[in-house]
C-alpha cells in the first residue's frame, strides 16, 4: 500500500461545495478538520438531524446545517453514516450528485458496487475506512477508489481524508473488509487492552485510580513510541523483556497456547466476517 502525504493547507483551494452526510463523531471529526485546514465554512453542507453543540456551534461560523434549499455546484459528496442506514441515506443523497461529483463512503461493509447501483451512472465513488484516532487528527484511514474517479477526484479525497490522519490507497477493494476489522474496529482493542490491564493491577492489589492511570499512559506511551521508532512492534517487544524477568513470565501466558495471538486472530475474522455481512 502506498502512502500518501498531504499539504496541512491543502484543501484551501477548493473548489464547488462540499456536501458532508451523517456529523456524528467521525463526520464531526472530519468537518473540523476540513475546517483546521483552510477549507471555507461558506462551502461546508452538514446534514445530521441529532446535530451536537459542538456542530450546531459551526453554523455561527458559516457551516450550512441541514439547509432546505438545493445546493449546487456540489463538488464531493461525503457519506458518514451507519451501514444499516445506507439504502435510505444513499438513494437521498443520489439526487445531489452531478455527473462531476465525488462520492466519498467512509460506511464499514458497503462497497463500491452498493454505491454504484444507488448513485446516477457513472458517478466518481471513492470507499474509505477511518478509525476514531481521526477525532484527534491521527486516525489511519484506507481508501480504493472505482473506475470513474480521475487524478484529480482522486486527490480531493485524499486531501479530505487526510484532514483526520495518515491515508493510505489499495487497489484491491477485497482488502477492506480485513482493514475494517484491523484499524476501523482497532482502536475499541486497544481501549479493551487498557480495561483489562487496568483491572488485573486492581486484582493484583492496586487502588483502582493508580492502575487506571498506569494502564492509560502504558498503553498511550508505548503506542507513542512504537510510532516514533523505526524498530518493528516484534524487536519492542524483544527489546522489554528480559531472561527470567517479570515480562517474560507474563508474555509466557500472553504468547502461550489459546493466548493473545490465538484470540486476535479469532477476533479479526469474527470482525472481518461481520464487515463482509453488512455489504448486504
Amino acid at each position: 500500500m502506498a502512502r500518501r502525504k498531504v499539504e496541512r493547507n491543502s484543501l484551501g483551494k477548493f473548489h464547488g461545495n462540499l456536501i458532508l452526510v451523517g456529523a456524528g463523531k467521525m463526520g464531526g471529526a472530519m468537518l473540523e478538520g476540513w475546517l483546521a485546514r483552510g477549507l471555507s465554512a461558506r462551502k461546508l453542507v452538514a446534514f445530521e438531524p441529532q446535530p451536537a453543540k459542538s456542530i450546531k456551534a459551526l453554523g455561527k461560523r458559516g457551516v450550512r446545517l441541514n439547509p432546505a434549499r438545493a445546493i449546487a455546484d456540489v463538488a464531493a459528496i461525503v457519506v458518514a453514516v451507519k451501514p444499516q442506514s445506507a439504502p435510505e441515506v444513499v438513494r437521498a443523497v443520489a439526487p445531489r450528485a452531478g455527473k462531476n461529483t465525488l462520492v466519498l463512503s467512509i460506511m464499514a461493509g458497503r462497497t463500491l458496487a452498493f454505491l454504484e447501483r444507488a448513485l446516477p451512472p457513472g458517478t466518481a465513488v471513492v470507499r474509505a475506512m477511518p478509525n476514531t484516532p481521526a477525532a484527534i487528527g491521527r486516525g489511519i484511514t484506507v481508501a480504493v477508489a472505482n473506475k470513474k474517479v480521475s487524478a484529480r477526484q482522486r486527490k480531493l479525497a485524499g486531501d479530505l481524508l487526510a484532514a483526520t490522519g495518515t491515508v493510505q490507497w489499495v487497489s484491491d477493494e477485497g482488502l477492506m473488509d480485513a482493514v475494517t476489522a484491523v484499524s476501523g474496529s482497532g482502536p475499541a482493542y486497544v481501549f479493551l487492552l487498557a480495561e483489562t490491564l487496568a483491572q488485573a493491577g486492581v486484582e493484583a492489589g492496586l487502588p483502582r485510580a493508580l492502575a487506571t492511570r498506569l494502564a492509560r499512559e502504558t498503553v498511550a506511551g508505548a503506542g507513542e513510541l512504537m510510532l516514533r521508532s523505526p524498530l518493528d512492534a516484534a524487536t519492542l517487544r524483544q527489546n522489554v523483556t528480559s531472561a527470567g524477568g517479570t515480562t517474560a513470565a507474563a508474555l509466557d501466558v500472553l504468547m502461550g497456547p489459546g493466548g493473545l495471538a490465538t484470540l486476535m486472530t479469532k477476533a479479526i475474522a469474527a470482525a472481518t466476517k461481520r464487515s463482509r455481512e453488512l455489504a448486504g
